[in-house]
C-alpha cells in the first residue's frame, strides 16, 4: 500500500517518518558533537555538512507534510479519549513546527554568518535569505541550539507515547507506522 488509508500509513508516510527520523536523530548528535569538538582546521567542513543535511531534512519535511495533505491521515483507534486525540494532533504539529523552526534557524544562521554555508555538497549554492551580520548569525545559532532541543524533548515525547500504546494500551498504533497492516 503506498497511499495512506483510513486505518493505515502507506509505504510513502512511513518512508518519510522513517528517513526523517533517522536523519533528525543523526543531526541533533551531529550538531551536539560538531559544538562540542576543540577548534579545529576542519570546523568549517562539518558545520558545512550539517547545513547540508539540515536543508534536504527541511526539503524532506515540506515534502511529507504535502504528502499528508493529499493523503487521508489514520484515525485513531476508537476508543482514544479526546484529551489523547487532542494531545496527538498537538505533538504532531509541534513535531513539524519546531523541524522547520530549526531548520529555518540553522539556514538564516548560515547567511549571516561570512563565510556562509550554502555550498551544497559542492553541487551548486542555496540562496541565503538574510545578509551578513555576526550579531545577528550568533542569534540565529543561540536560538538554533535551543530549539534543537526543544525538538529533542518532543522527540522523547514522540517515542514515549508509543511504547505506552503498545505495552500499555496494547493498541494498533505503533503497528500501522511499522508494517503494511490495516485496521
Amino acid at each position: 500500500m503506498i497511499r495512506n488509508t483510513t486505518t493505515g500509513w502507506g509505504s510513502v508516510a512511513r518512508w518519510f517518518h522513517w528517513c526523517l527520523a533517522l536523519a533528525i536523530i543523526g543531526m541533533i548528535g551531529f550538531g551536539w558533537r560538531m559544538n562540542h569538538i576543540p577548534a579545529r582546521a576542519d570546523k568549517f567542513f562539518y558545520r558545512s555538512i550539517h547545513a547540508d543535511i539540515g536543508y534536504v531534512i527541511l526539503l524532506l519535511t515540506v515534502l511529507r507534510l504535502v504528502w499528508r495533505a493529499i493523503n487521508p491521515t489514520p484515525a485513531l483507534p476508537a476508543e482514544t479519549s479526546r484529551w489523547q486525540k487532542i494531545a496527538a494532533h498537538v505533538s504532531h504539529g509541534s513535531l513539524y513546527l519546531v523541524v522547520i523552526l530549526v531548520a529555518m534557524l540553522g539556514w538564516a544562521h548560515s547567511g549571516a554568518r561570512t563565510p556562509n554555508y550554502s555550498d551544497f555538497f559542492a553541487l551548486f549554492n542555496v540562496p541565503q535569505f538574510t545578509s551578513p551580520d555576526k550579531a545577528a548569525a550568533g542569534a540565529y545559532e543561540d536560538r538554533h541550539i535551543l530549539f534543537a532541543y526543544v525538538l529533542l524533548a518532543l522527540i522523547a515525547v514522540h517515542v514515549i507515547a508509543p511504547i505506552w500504546h503498545h505495552f500499555v494500551r496494547r493498541d494498533r498504533v505503533v503497528t500501522r507506522m511499522v508494517t503494511d497492516e490495516a485496521g
